[in-house]
């Protein structure tokens, strides 16, 4: 039957590249969440045109074939792993900047263009592309759009979301639509584009996507804070609040993340202090808050840098990495939870508690601008099941408690596979039954991205 499948996707689309050698599957089958199940998809396809796209969904929906939605695959919680029985499209060679409009800052690009690669092209006019992910350089605006992913500039800029101003996009049976518009302001009809954004391509696939350019600031100032520990470095980021300074960029890191750093880079930042908070401001007034920033962060008793610090800026950089590999010997699991900015000093304690009552090992780095925190957690592989045991009922109690605090399960890294367990736990069943409904309409038959994002009963 699986020959026969693959038959017939070879003449529905003449042209169109796939591949079906295990080394492609493999490669393929999964993204960089946790994988609780590997499953090999049964091809690979590569379309280069919205016509490739159309036919490989119109031929997805009459054979009932699953199809996962593909970027670059830096995702975090699985929502690109194969699924049974599916194709992988992967969107990666549609990838060209259609149109930069510089008067009307906006500009048209096709979902396989990479971040870095729309903000290179839109520096020459003064502008740049805000949301800038950690893996900037390498992941692309299409899976961008379909995790709604953060970034370092959130805390003044905002989300994916808050750029992304129209789609294009095939659903399920292949219709082509429109959403959105190419005015900042916008509010005919409900908000399909604000939908699709996030939908982690459970609704449709997004085959073009219209997005708000922003100024490059004029200036750019970067403060390097090193406290004692990380409870006083995560008080620092509510005092800045307090001083009414709106950076673009506020990073916090613990020492333990600070160790991981300094051994895969060479540096010292461990020496130095027990939590760095790095913070950069932008734009006319860019010197005057960083100012303020580093007056009230050295009363809380920080180590701040000087005025035009280097190595501030490098520290960001720095920063771009420190989610790091994986260790072959340990497990890992990293978080992504949001909670109230009010909470963050009380959400920082509760994880070094956490780590200590189920004796797991701990690091957390934190866009601590919007309260979006990047707990990890980790026991070594030889610890077997009671290390597990322990691993697990860690990642459980820091959702419990994010919750009650009024925080959320994932911030910018989408729920995926890996979250779909805690779903239910912070919204209730009549929004998830809702959730459910508004899938059913756009993919009667299910094949898009089954068992990701939502819950499925």
């Amino acid at each position: 039957m699986t020959t026969e499948v693959l038959h017939d996707l070879e003449r529905s689309i003449p042209g169109v590249a796939f591949a079906t050698d295990t080394a492609v599957l493999s490669q393929y089958s999964r993204d960089q969440g946790p994988v609780q199940e590997l499953i090999e998809p049964l091809a690979v396809v590569w379309p280069e045109s919205v016509a490739d796209v159309q036919r490989v969904l119109r031929w997805a929906s009459g054979s009932n074939t699953a199809v996962v939605p593909r970027g670059a695959g830096t995702g975090v919680s699985g929502g690109a792993h194969a699924t049974r029985n599916c194709i992988i499209l992967s969107l990666e060679k549609m990838n060209r900047i259609l149109d930069i409009r510089p008067g009307d800052e906006l500009a048209v690009v096709e979902p396989g263009v990479i971040n870095a690669d729309l903000n290179e092209a839109a520096k020459p006019f003064g502008l740049m592309y805000a949301p800038d992910p950690a893996s900037y350089r390498v992941s692309t605006l299409g899976g961008n759009v379909a995790t709604n992913a953060g970034g370092l500039r959130c805390a003044k800029y905002g989300v994916t979301r808050d750029s992304v101003l129209a789609l294009d996009v095939v659903l399920s049976d292949g219709t082509l639509i429109h959403t959105g518009h190419q005015t900042f302001k916008g509010v005919a009809g409900y908000d399909l584009t604000g939908l699709f954004t996030g939908s982690e391509g459970t609704l449709g696939v997004v085959v073009g996507i219209t997005v708000r350019l922003r100024y490059l600031p004029a200036d750019v100032r970067t403060v390097a804070a090193f406290f004692p520990d990380f409870r006083t470095a995560a008080a620092g980021v509510l005092a800045v609040g307090a001083a009414r300074v709106q950076p673009a960029i506020m990073e916090l890191l613990d020492g333990a993340t600070m160790e991981a750093l300094d051994g895969a880079h060479g540096s010292d930042l461990r020496t130095r202090g027990g939590a760095l908070l790095l913070i950069q401001t932008d734009g006319f007034g860019a010197e005057a808050e960083a100012a303020a920033v580093r007056a009230v962060l050295s009363e809380l008793g920080g180590t701040v840098s000087s005025e035009g610090s280097a190595e501030a800026e490098r520290l960001v950089e720095l920063r771009r990495h420190s989610r790091g590999d994986d260790v072959e010997h340990q497990i890992r699991v990293g978080e992504d939870i949001a909670v109230p900015r009010s909470q963050l000093v009380h959400y920082v304690a509760e994880l070094e508690r956490m780590a200590a009552d189920h004796d797991v090992r701990l690091k957390v780095v934190a866009h601590a601008g919007d309260g979006n925190l990047h707990p990890t957690f980790w026991i070594d592989a030889a610890e077997g099941a009671a290390g597990t045991a322990r691993l697990n009922a860690a990642l459980d109690e820091s959702i419990t408690v994010a919750l009650r605090m009024g925080g959320t399960i994932t911030g910018e890294h989408g729920v995926g596979q890996f979250k779909l367990r805690w779903l239910p736990q912070e919204q209730q069943s009549e929004v998830l039954e809702l959730q459910r409904r508004i899938k059913a309409v756009f993919d009667p038959a299910g094949i898009l991205n089954p068992g990701k994002a939502i819950s499925e009963s």
